[in-house]
């Protein structure tokens, strides 16, 4: 189940946990084992009835049955730095199969099934500029080559399009924000205003604690309200926000293009996740873009900066700072339009995967009429590794 909504609820990691699943005719639910689907487990079934008649026996084994499949938990609960949370299920309460990382597929030798591993696609969105920093929307797919630890790569997939996005919006709400949070609210719903309407957003207002003050939604006067909800208290746990809201963006099933904007005046000071850890999560494979907005100040000291700007470039966003508050609603709308002006660009990786090696990814672009492209989009990721 997704996190629910309400006043003051919580963020926190879910713990999951694992449960035998086993399928009924009244509930007609799928039961899955890790990496492996329904459908496999019914070739499965198949090759090993045509094995026992080719070779003439007996049919009167039954199959081993599959291996529990990771149930979804999602109640709050207190944090733990080893706490994690496995991809909820949609609003209406009906379970979102969770994608594995590799596919499977079957073909035939010698009248027996053979399972072939399928590699996953590799998902990147790209922002391209000029040499005068000018975004650059009218380039084709030819336009485009990637590397992944330096060894050029065959797109699979290739779009342009102002496709909607899941969005968590994620907003310091400590002491030394009161006073910014009018100007800084304003600036949100402008962003909002000019974005695809059919984005699904989320907003977290953070301190010690993050709280989910509205869940995803595209009524921009639900979203208004939850902005509204200031307490400006309490110590700033930036990274745990983070990581707690990459997870809330990982459990929409609906949209698969991720996106987190973060804005803060302050530096992590509270969070049981480090900085490290917290970078770790968002690059993990088709992990969100991450935008954030520093609003310089006594509290955000160089380290704090320096922060920012890792978070965000490893993930192809940006880091924004600024000292006035009349230039933020620039930013956010140009976060808007950098959102809707990106490339999606797909590929498999030719290097068979390992889990946990991290792969290097670097994106260039050319085209005629254009000196130099620059292409902004993840640095990496950790293959064989979703959000959790």
């Amino acid at each position: 189940m997704p996190l629910n909504i309400g006043d003051q609820m919580s963020i926190q990691h879910s713990v999951s946990e694992q449960q035998a699943c086993t399928p009924s005719a009244a509930s007609q639910r799928r039961c899955v084992s890790i990496g492996v689907t329904r459908v496999c487990w019914l070739l499965l079934l198949t090759a090993i009835a045509l094995t026992v008649e080719t070779q003439g026996q007996t049919a009167n084994s039954v199959p081993a049955s599959p291996v529990p499949a990771n149930t979804v938990q999602s109640a709050p609960v207190p944090k733990t730095p080893s706490a994690t949370q496995n991809p909820s299920t949609q609003s209406n309460g009906t379970s979102a199969l969770p994608r594995s990382d590799d596919a499977s597929s079957a073909d035939t030798q010698g009248g027996l099934f053979v399972f072939k591993k399928e590699v996953q696609e590799v998902i990147l969105h790209a922002t391209v500029v000029d040499e005068q920093r000018r975004l650059v929307t009218n380039l084709d797919r030819a336009a485009f080559t990637v590397f992944e630890d330096g060894v050029q790569q065959t797109t699979t997939s290739f779009h342009r399009e102002d496709v909607p996005v899941a969005m968590g919006i994620v907003i310091d709400n400590s002491g030394s924000m009161r006073e910014k949070r009018e100007k800084v609210n304003q600036a949100v719903l402008n962003l909002i205003r000019a974005s695809n309407p059919k984005d699904e957003i989320f907003v977290v207002n953070f301190t010690l604690d993050s709280y989910l003050d509205q869940d995803f939604t595209s009524d921009i006067n639900l979203l208004q309200q939850s902005l509204g909800k200031v307490s400006a208290q309490g110590r700033t746990a930036l990274y745990d926000a983070i990581v707690a809201s990459a997870v809330h963006l990982k459990n929409n099933p609906r949209i698969d293009r991720r996106v987190l904007l973060v804005i803060t005046d302050g530096q992590d000071n509270a969070s049981q996740e480090t900085l490290q850890e917290a970078a770790r999560r968002l690059q993990q494979e088709n992990g969100p873009t991450l935008y954030a907005v520093g609003l310089l100040s006594d509290e955000l000291k160089q380290s704090g900066i320096e922060a920012l700007q890792t978070l965000a470039n490893g993930t192809g966003g940006v880091a924004f700072l600024t000292r006035g508050l009349d230039e933020v609603d620039d930013i956010t709308r140009a976060v808007a339009r950098d959102i809707r002006s990106q490339y999606t660009i797909g590929y498999k990786a030719s290097n068979p995967k390992q889990k946990s090696e991290y792969r290097t990814i670097r994106v260039t672009a050319q085209a005629s009429g254009y000196r130099k492209l620059e292409v902004r989009t993840r640095s990496g990721y950790y293959s064989g590794e979703t959000i959790h």
